[in-house]
């Protein structure tokens, strides 16, 4: 298939996302119009106080769900981009390395013994708390998978040391949500499943401010990462330090997916999606993979979030069944492609 022009496909993905953003302002258990959208707006702007019932709705529930889905969606793509640049490979993704599950853990750690150590950081206790969870999940994922040797037999135990570490973790949250008081366990059912409902403006200027900067991080990495799929000799003789190189995509990768774990819980596939899709159309460019896949992955998240709002009305689905009803299928395909499944 011949690459579409880089700028056209990012236009016509900012379009798609923002269409589908605002079918997703508009649309839920309770229908908002344009009109009142835009009052909202307006009321927000000229600093009047906001009396209807469904503005309020808009701008203190339903736009907060929708940026933090953009955010959360950017976030998990970037990382499966790089992680996938990293390991050389199209079937790793920040979910199979134990940095989501560790980061749930660090999370329901919070949940049930949080009052216990206290919260010295406000805000930033529970990321802190996903973030250190997240990291020696995927510290012990890299120790126990290293192969000096052969490059496809790493990625192997890379696969076989994931699967291990995260159901190491994984039942390290299930035996905290089964000594947790009822609240305790209920909130890390909810990291568990996934879901945007619980997006407040506070844990968006975080989980924003953490993805914007990692980006321009990434971004700054991304012909390096090009350089690197020669292998990492050839790179080397490049000029590029290859173990800062794979640090600094790690602690990237580590404090995008666990603060976004942290406020919205554990969500996969994205991060093995959206790099694949954006490969088969467009290449295997970095410099336009990581912002692209920026984007495509806030609108697999915002739709997604929309499907879950929709599809059982008034009720709605946890997104990390909506996301996952569509990434095992894809997953599967590309074991098989690559030989992994026989």
């Amino acid at each position: 298939m011949k690459p579409i022009n880089n700028r056209i496909t990012g236009l016509a993905l900012l379009a798609l996302l923002l269409c589908t953003a605002l079918l997703s302002a508009k649309l839920g258990a309770v229908p908002i119009s344009l009109q009142e959208i835009k009052n909202a707006f307006m009321h927000l702007i000229n600093g009047n106080e906001i009396i209807e019932l469904n503005e309020r709705i808009f701008l203190q529930i339903r736009l907060p769900r929708v940026l933090m889905g953009i955010f959360v969606g950017a976030a998990l793509a970037v990382g499966g981009v790089l992680t996938q640049a990293l390991f050389r490979n199209p079937i790793v993704e920040p979910g199979l390395i134990g940095t989501s599950s560790g980061a749930a853990f660090g999370a329901a750690l919070y949940f049930v013994l949080g009052a216990t150590f206290g919260s010295n950081w406000g805000e930033w206790t529970l990321p802190i708390a996903a973030c250190i969870g997240g990291t020696v999940a995927t510290v012990m994922v890299l120790f126990l998978a290293q192969s000096k040797n052969d490059h496809r037999r790493g990625v192997a135990s890379l696969l076989l040391s994931g699967i291990a570490i995260n159901a190491l973790f994984l039942s390290g949250v299930g035996f905290l949500s089964y000594i947790a008081r009822d609240p305790q366990a209920r909130s890390i059912t909810f990291w568990n499943l996934g879901t945007l409902s619980g997006s407040y403006w506070e844990a968006l200027y975080i989980v924003l401010s953490v993805t914007s900067i990692c980006i321009w991080f990434s971004l700054r990495l991304a012909k390096q990462l090009n350089a690197l799929m020669l292998g990492e000799q050839e790179a080397q003789l490049l000029g590029i330090n290859i173990p800062q190189l794979k640090l600094m995509v790690l602690c990237l990768n580590v404090i995008m997916v666990a603060v976004s774990t942290a406020f919205v819980g554990v969500i996969g596939f994205v991060g093995l999606i959206v790099p694949h899709f954006l490969r088969m159309i467009q290449g295997a460019d970095n410099r336009f993979l990581l912002w692209g896949g920026a984007l495509l992955g806030a609108w697999v998240l915002t739709a997604s979030d929309l499907l879950a709002r929709l599809l059982l009305a008034p009720a709605e689905l946890p997104i990390g069944i909506v996301t996952s009803l569509i990434g095992v299928p894809v997953f599967i395909i590309l074991l098989k492609r690559t030989n992994y499944l026989f």
